[in-house]
């Protein structure tokens, strides 16, 4: 199929700890209703086990090389753009986009009937940051459909954690980058920033969206990683890819991803059973330990890994071990 918006990603080092680059055998288009088309692929054994790739943001959609985390001879890998991003359409940059249909609980259901469609019983369930609030929200929603789960820099979208990114708190660490971001909104405006993006966000001129939208996605892309990464921070300075990332974002965060306070850490007795891995790295500010501590301390089952020389990105060195480390290990007990 013909994709108009090719998805991107970080060039990885010639020392990352992934598995070579490979090409997906099958993708598609599945038809989720509300007028929404979720773009899909299939990459690795198509007999194999299966895992679904569940990206953050939301908003960020998938690129090739997060395939790369799973033994392609062992794994039937999974990734799909969530709604309104990537491959996906409608797109959420465009200025009549719709975001009624596009929520938790929508994609939670775009989740499952991409599992029944592939003919899929149970799968591992992989996610970073949004993905890892989507992959406990799926899990405690159908838990019979979990296999295991894979969850790094963990995000619930409560309170103190949006606080501490949007509302200031970082910007303690980032006094000079978070200038950058207050630019957008007015003085009398930035005592509440999501709120005042919000406006800004899904105002019909471009004039005003697309400013607010570069400045709100290069202020996570300039912070994600333990030192700047130059080509994140460029990527999240496209227009409609900025756009469409701020937009559904802080779409998410004014609604609290439509859960109650604190849900997803309280709800780990559904999922308890399931063997889990979260990996953390120490010096995160973009979704900062206390979260993961948070969860580890309500589900100490769950095997609990800190990097200590890594920040929020996928990327690093550290975190691509780990997280390898917890694939392969699901992938031996399949064996």
């Amino acid at each position: 199929m013909k994709s108009a918006r090719p998805a991107g990603g970080p060039k990885m080092k010639k020392t990352d700890a992934l598995y070579p680059p490979i090409e997906p055998h099958e993708t598609g288009e599945l038809l989720v209703g509300d007028g929404h088309r979720v773009y899909w692929e299939v990459s690795g054994n198509p007999e194999g086990k299966p895992v679904v790739f569940l990206h953050g943001g939301p908003g960020s959609g998938t690129s090739p090389w997060q395939r790369r985390f799973f033994d392609p001879k062992v794994y039937r890998i999974v990734l799909f753009d969530q709604r309104g991003c990537g491959r996906s359409t409608p797109h959420a940059s465009a200025p009549d986009a719709d975001f009624r249909y596009i929520t938790t609980a929508h994609l939670i259901a775009d989740i499952e009937l991409l599992r029944k469609n592939l003919g899929i019983e149970k799968w591992q369930v992989f996610g970073g940051s949004w993905g890892s609030a989507l992959a406990l929200a799926y899990a405690q929603a159908h838990p019979d459909a979990v296999t295991e789960l894979v969850l790094r820099g963990i995000f619930t979208l409560r309170r103190v954690e949006l606080e501490w990114f949007y509302e200031g708190g970082a910007a303690a660490l980032f006094p000079d980058l978070w200038e950058s971001f207050l630019a957008p909104i007015p003085v009398l405006e930035r005592s509440h920033m999501i709120e005042a993006y919000h406006r800004r966000l899904f105002d019909p001129d471009p004039a005003v969206h697309v400013p607010a939208a570069i400045a709100w996605s290069t202020w996570e892309a300039a912070t994600v990683t333990l030192t700047p990464d130059a080509a994140q921070i460029g990527a999240k300075s496209d227009p409609e890819k900025a756009t469409a990332f701020a937009r559904i974002e802080n779409h998410f965060f004014v609604h609290r991803g439509w859960w109650e306070e604190g849900q997803l850490i309280a709800g780990v007795d559904v999922i308890r059973h399931i063997p889990t891995v979260i990996v953390q790295g120490r010096h995160d500010v973009v979704t900062p330990m206390m979260t993961a501590w948070d969860l580890h301390c309500a589900w100490p089952e769950a095997e609990f890994v800190v990097v200590d020389d890594a920040g929020h990105a996928a990327t690093e060195p550290g975190t691509q071990k780990a997280l390898r480390a917890a694939t392969d290990r699901f992938a031996r007990a399949a064996r």
